[in-house]
């Protein structure tokens, strides 16, 4: 069945109202973006004072277009936005994409309000107000005045924040970090997080989803649709308001309702989302989910050239409850065929300062075949006598020979070089990352998004069959009577 936000996100048509020939203007970078980014559909920009935008003719109003229009995308001020309504209403829109700011964030709740009254009473929802945009890359759409340049991959980012949350698209850039979506809710008047949850849930172009969350009006609603989506993909929360004095900060930004953090804490618990506390966490867990890894069995194998990089690594995995076993028996007479005496055969593996790159690919490729091993961790730390970049290729190589899905995970610590490496494997598909910190903590997000998913999936079950109904009912009814 069709998403009800499908042709939000698949429009034949869009109107930018407020489309401007200044290029400062917001109304003009949206529509070059949209021009720029390749979209497919028609693309109608509504000025009544201008004959065209961009080498397109102008419309007075949308309701003047000749043509189909899903999505109406307004940019104009927030006095204005009732009038754009109505006339977009008569056109058949579906979709207000409201960029305006104005409403509620500044105490002006009943314009707010009123906007929604108008949008649904012509059968339209509405994205916003006080947003700046949205992006869908599957359909080559960037409809926001965001950075221009989006990567196509995997994660889908929605925030809340306008300032951060295009900050983030130009992080992602840099991170090389794939997305198939960025939305931008603000004020979430009308559709809100569980709406683009409920989408995203279904879209085969989406395999995690990060979310920046200031508040949530809906709790039961958010509840019931993120519970569902954990089960199946994903959900990496960056939680603002985790504080009192976060709270209070959120409530003055969009007018947003922050509940207590320790309320907050159970409920993303609750949901099987995994909580971070910055972005840089929340970008490291997407380098891993963009692959869809498949999650693993206990027994994680780290590698390394260096002693002191293994022992973080392996507090780090402690600290986030995984423990190292001894590797196998076999795996380890294995080793020794080729190690030097000197070399450390237990967890981690201590392959020496000097290692080979062909040491990195017989170690490796082993622990990829070994039934016992289910996931493996890879440090580098740079030295005179080695090479990163040939360290890079033969873990590639060793990956791609044996073809064997488990999750192995890369951290390498050095100068430019291993800098370049890092990006060369993550290109090849092996999430990598600058230090053994990062790398292994991004691997813990694997055991703790399976062990939250098998938590959420039983309970999802155990309440279908008491009550015999739905997941989605049952799971509301149940949080009702709690």
């Amino acid at each position: 069945m069709e998403s009800e936000l499908y042709r939000l996100f698949y429009p034949r048509g869009i109107a930018i109202v407020g489309a401007s020939k200044n290029p400062s203007k917001i109304g003009h970078i949206v529509l070059k973006n949209i021009l720029d980014g390749g979209y497919k559909g028609r693309v109608y920009p509504v000025n009544p004072t201008a004959e065209s935008v961009l080498g397109l003719p102008c419309y007075p109003s949308v309701s003047s277009i000749n043509g189909e229009v899903d999505v109406v995308i307004v940019s104009v001020p927030a006095d204005k936005t009732i009038e754009v309504a109505e006339d977009a209403g008569r056109a058949g829109a579906q979709f207000l994409v409201v960029l305006s700011s104005g409403f509620k964030e500044v105490g002006n709740k009943e314009l707010e309000e009123r906007l929604v009254q108008v949008a649904r009473k012509n059968g339209m929802r509405v994205l916003g107000p006080n947003i700046f945009g949205y992006v869908y890359t599957p359909a080559k759409l960037n409809a926001s005045f965001g950075p221009p340049n989006l990567l196509p991959g995997n994660i889908a980012f929605i925030t809340q924040s306008g300032a951060l949350g295009i900050a983030l698209m130009g992080y992602s850039i840099v991170e090389e970090i794939g997305v198939s979506s960025v939305v931008s809710v603000g004020n979430k008047a009308d559709i809100d997080d569980a709406d683009l949850l409920s989408f995203f849930l279904n879209d085969p172009n989406t395999q995690a989803v990060i979310m920046y969350i200031e508040g949530i009006s809906d709790g039961r609603k958010f509840l019931d649709i993120a519970s569902e989506f954990s089960a199946r993909k994903p959900i990496i929360t960056i939680k603002a308001g985790r504080t009192e004095f976060g709270a209070k900060a959120a409530a003055s930004h969009t007018g947003s309702l922050s509940s207590g953090p320790i309320l907050w804490e159970g409920v993303l618990r609750q949901v099987g989302a995994l909580q971070v506390k910055d972005v840089q966490t929340a970008f490291d867990y997407a380098r891993i989910f963009e692959r869809n890894i498949k999650l693993p069995g206990p027994n994680v194998l780290v590698i390394t050239n260096g002693g002191g990089a293994g022992v973080q690594a392996t507090d780090t995995l402690a600290e986030r409850g995984i423990r190292l076993n001894e590797p196998p028996k076999d795996y380890v007479d294995y080793l020794r065929t080729f190690l030097p005496p000197f070399a450390s055969t237990r967890n981690p593996v201590d392959i020496t300062g000097g290692a080979s790159d062909e040491y990195y690919y017989l170690a490796l490729r082993k622990a990829l075949e070994h039934e016992e091993i289910h996931s493996i961790l890879v440090l580098y730390c740079q030295t005179m006598t080695t090479n990163p970049m040939k360290t890079a290729e033969a873990i590639i190589k060793a990956v791609q020979e044996t073809d064997i899905k488990k999750p192995v995970v890369a951290g390498f610590v050095g100068g430019p070089e291993s800098k370049e490496a890092i990006s060369y494997l993550y290109r090849a598909g092996i999430p990598a990352y600058p230090t053994p910190e990062r790398a292994a903590e991004a691997l813990s997000a694997i055991y703790l998004y399976s062990k939250r998913r098998s938590v959420v999936e039983a309970r999802l079950a155990y309440l279908k069959t008491l009550y015999g109904k739905s997941q989605r009912l049952v799971e509301t009814r149940i949080i009702g009577e709690k």
